[in-house]
């Protein structure tokens, strides 16, 4: 096995803990007055932590030159799927009881529901087409165009978490701020090619015209 296959059989179970603790609690009833809301929120946290995750490991490869990195990428998105599959089911089933008719309600009628719905909705395409088949079915580029989704995907889930706290919002503003930092490097790394080969070009032209 390759040190990539080793660090991800250590990670894995890592990931897991998060689920292992909920778990726990519940067969031990510890999850408080409300286990619902405990759930739900313990769920929402992981799914934002994991997105974020996998947003930093492009930034973190290119300034260390650890290009291995990438190949953790796609399980650290996966499990920021599976936490929100999670935290989804805890509404639609737990809260609501599958009432279909007042999910559709909630999403239409309050904006923290519509952005947390619309966060999960985008990551479902992310993870079907995360496997390599689905990479050579689309194409490279395709695939890159579609999978640029999880930064609306994670833009929708901090304003999920901003909008549903209504006193203590630093948690949520944390988020928002490495969020930020992280699409920030993106925007910052595909300007500057821009930018350099502009001023290039301008001043070839300068020297060609001062001859």
């Amino acid at each position: 096995m390759t040190r990539v296959g080793w660090l991800k059989l250590a990670i894995l179970p890592a990931c897991l803990v998060p689920l292992a603790n909920l778990f726990w609690k519940a067969v031990t009833a510890s999850l408080g007055a409300n286990p619902i809301e405990v759930i739900t929120r313990a769920t929402g946290k992981w799914t934002l932590t994991f997105l974020l995750v996998t947003l930093a490991v492009t930034p973190l490869r290119k300034l260390t030159g650890q290009h291995w990195l990438i190949r953790l990428r796609r399980m650290l998105g996966l499990f920021a799927f599976f936490y929100g599959s999670l935290h989804f089911l805890t509404y639609i089933w737990l809260d609501q009881g599958f009432d279909i008719h007042s999910v559709t309600k909630d999403v239409y009628k309050r904006p923290f529901i519509t952005a947390g719905f619309t966060a999960f909705v985008l990551l479902i395409p992310l993870a079907v087409t995360s496997t390599r088949n689905m990479i050579q079915r689309l194409g490279g580029r395709r695939w890159q165009w579609m999978h640029r989704l999880i930064y609306v995907s994670a833009t929708a889930g901090v304003t999920h978490f901003l909008w549903l706290v209504k006193k203590d919002i630093s948690r949520p503003v944390i988020y928002a701020t490495i969020l930020c930092v992280l699409l920030g490097y993106r925007v910052v790394a595909w300007a500057t090619p821009a930018v350099l080969g502009r001023r290039k070009r301008t001043q070839a032209m300068a020297d060609a015209a001062g001859g």
